[in-house]
């Protein structure tokens, strides 16, 4: 038996490598894992995409040694997040592999995976641990996958693993301009990303307020600076009547958020930048299986 699952990527408010504590919301862009079990004893992990399958494999290693249960497991997945964008990739793949898998185990041996610790927070820690094992994120990302898993906006202490908030947005338009190149965020110097911590928890304590607007354009800014990121890329979104706009993740994509009325004007002000500019809306219901 197959089991399908959808997880969407996320977009950020706060970036959680200067301080430990981060913030995000879910994006309608999204990645599709398809897993069965086999009569082999491989793990087989394939992709639309040429990426690297190793998070995959962690993540079904991982849900197996939960289980103990040696089987085989085929996964497939399809996307249309853009990779190494800033846009929670590596989040939306690992709780997707591990829900998927979960499920498919779960409908073949009948067991209730509440039972050894895989309930929604157990699924999440498992993605993340994935993710941290695999080398593929700094903090561990637990703002971005908890918005991917659960949708809406999280704040959340990425180093306790602690979701301080969560709260469902309304559905504006996201318009996000993904540039030609890509950046992984195990590249990213953390040494001057740690510099900006002060000023990190300004912007943090207006999420926290609820003014979210405020805080993801502050943060977009300050992490420009010290990625060498083009700010104006922002500022062009803004003067086009976005109510936000900033830098997502560790780049190079940007973010923002507008209204029906000025989402032409956004994406007129973002054209002269190489690159694809993407149309998308808030993703409030988070990672989901689809099809068992």
């Amino acid at each position: 038996m197959k089991v399908k699952v959808r997880s969407p990527g996320s977009a950020t408010i706060i970036n959680a490598i200067s301080t430990g504590c981060g913030s995000a919301f879910g994006i309608q862009l999204y990645i599709t894992v398809e897993a069965e079990l086999t009569a082999t004893s491989k793990i087989n992990c394939k992709t639309d995409k040429n990426v690297d399958t190793s998070l995959m494999e962690i993540c079904v290693k991982n849900v197996l040694k939960k289980f103990q249960i040696k089987t085989g497991v085929k996964v497939q997945t399809e996307s249309n997040l853009p990779i190494a964008s800033g846009l929670s990739s590596s989040s939306a793949t690992s709780n997707a592999v591990v829900l998927a898998t979960t499920q498919a185990l779960m409908d073949a041996y009948e067991i209730n995976p509440i039972d050894i610790g895989l309930d929604d927070k157990g699924i999440m820690n498992l993605a993340v641990d994935s993710s941290l094992q695999a080398g593929v994120t700094i903090t561990g990302a637990f703002d971005d996958a908890s918005a991917s898993y659960l949708g809406g906006l999280t704040i959340t202490n990425n180093l306790e693993r602690k979701l301080i908030r969560r709260d469902k947005l309304d559905e504006r338009n996201i318009l996000i301009y993904v540039p030609d190149k890509k950046s992984l965020t195990i590249d990213a110097d953390v040494a001057r990303m740690k510099l900006l911590a002060p000023w990190v928890k300004l912007a943090f304590k207006e999420a926290l307020k609820g003014n979210i607007h405020h805080a993801l354009t502050l943060n977009g800014f300050l992490y420009c600076s010290a990625l060498h990121f083009n700010p104006d890329i922002a500022l062009d979104a803004l003067e086009a009547g976005a109510v936000a706009a900033g830098l997502s993740g560790t780049g190079p994509s940007f973010v923002a958020i507008a209204d029906d009325n000025y989402s032409p004007l956004i994406k007129d002000a973002w054209k002269s930048y190489p690159g694809k500019v993407i149309s998308t809306k808030v993703d409030n219901q988070g990672t989901k299986v689809i099809i068992t």
